[in-house]
């Protein structure tokens, strides 16, 4: 084992060298701004209610045709 290896095995060993190497990730993460997340927040809602919609709609009309078959 290089000596390179052993200093990078070295510093990344242990609870410290974990949180250490979290924290650095940690920094990197680009956080969105305010009005980025109501508009994706608002795009999520909107679809997820179309959607709603639109299985209601289905399954009463596989409902209605089921019953125009059973009876």
């Amino acid at each position: 084992m290089s000596e390179s290896e052993k200093k990078e095995k070295k510093s990344g060993s242990g609870a410290g060298g974990w949180w250490k190497n979290l924290k650095a990730e940690f920094n990197k993460i680009i956080w969105p701004d305010r009005p980025t997340i109501v508009k994706e927040t608002t795009a999520v809602v909107i679809v997820s209610v179309i959607l709603g919609i639109i299985i209601k709609l289905v399954d009463m009309l596989v409902q209605l045709g089921i019953d125009k078959i059973l009876s």
